[in-house]
């Protein structure tokens, strides 16, 4: 049975699990980061927490069948994004204009990454960034069509599909400046696969309330996601904004490739000199090349999943 655990940073510290590599692969979701999100009701943990496990076990499962890390990250996203309750795909946070942009990214440990922003289209963004990835010679588009993305193959959705009562609600209370809860949040998935190849994903409704056309850290190579099969993989959540000026995954990698620094001391170092110490909150997923795992967060909540003494561990 999973085991369930808050996931409460006291102000001002950095929270953090340091698992040491268990067999060939390791993995590790997020489901955002914040304050608890009262806008869905606290009611509703346990739903929060069978998602996290539902998503967890998508990805795993690809794992122990021989896929690659990128197959398990993005099995895991696409089960976030089709959950309502995550900030990410049915159910994100909408725009002032009430719309559903969304960004998403994924990168392997080769190099290779793919992202998307502002789409509109897409059923699951995070497939969309990883035909970006497969189908051709770019890395990032903005506002991909319902066409372009139905040549790719992939299912694509109407505004009405995105659209929750919930997120109609939050921003009602935003507009009338009687916001309860977190205006953030985003998924994501790191992975490493039996041949040591790392990967991370990331997708994100962005922030409630946001402008139009407003693009967070998530689909950025380097801010919200990042990949390489000699030091890392990383997906973060949190305020974007501080996430980009901190350019936070790719600093974490830079730390274990150049300073030699271990994945934990990478990750409670970039913490605390890009984002707390400049007043900002969010937390990560990670997996070292051989197959670490750490998952921080110096926000006062995260969700997360991830494997501890050969169980699975959701964090609310």
């Amino acid at each position: 049975m999973p085991h369930a655990e808050e996931s409460v940073a006291p102000p001002g510290t950095t929270r953090l699990w340091d698992l040491p590599p268990r067999g060939p692969v390791a993995l590790a979701l997020h489901g955002g980061a914040g304050g608890r999100i009262e806008e869905l009701g606290a009611e509703l943990r346990e739903a929060f927490e069978a998602g996290l496990a539902a998503a967890y076990r998508a990805g795993k499962a690809v794992l122990e069948e021989g896929g690659s890390a990128l197959d398990a990250v993005c099995a895991c996203v696409a089960r976030l994004e089709d959950d309502p309750l995550f900030n990410a795909g049915r159910g994100a946070a909408l725009t002032i204009d009430g719309v559903a942009e969304h960004d998403a990214a994924v990168m392997d440990g080769s190099g290779a990454a793919g992202a998307v922003a502002a789409s509109r289209h897409a059923r699951n963004p995070v497939l969309a960034a990883r035909s970006v990835l497969e189908e051709g010679p770019h890395v990032f588009l903005v506002a991909p069509s319902a066409e372009l993305v139905a040549g790719w193959g992939l299912q694509t959705a109407d505004q009405e599909y995105f659209v929750t009562e919930a997120r109609v609600a939050q921003l009602g209370r935003i507009r009338s400046l009687r916001l309860t809860g977190p205006r953030h949040g985003t998924v994501g998935a790191v992975a490493r696969d039996a041949l040591g190849h790392v990967a991370a994903a990331t997708s994100t409704g962005g922030m409630a309330g946001q402008a139009g056309g407003r693009i967070g850290d998530t689909p950025l190579v380097g801010a919200g996601t990042y990949a390489r099969d000699d030091s890392v993989a990383v997906s973060c959540t949190g305020e974007g904004e501080a996430f980009i000026r901190g350019v936070v995954s790719h600093d974490i990698a830079a730390r274990v490739r150049y300073l030699n620094c271990d994945v934990a001391q990478a990750v409670t170092s970039t913490i605390a000199e890009e984002l707390t110490a400049r007043g900002a909150s969010g937390g990560l997923v990670a997996v070292s090349a051989d197959g670490r795992v750490v998952v921080a967060h110096n926000s006062p909540t995260m969700f997360a999943a991830f494997e501890q003494d050969g169980r699975l561990v959701l964090l609310t």
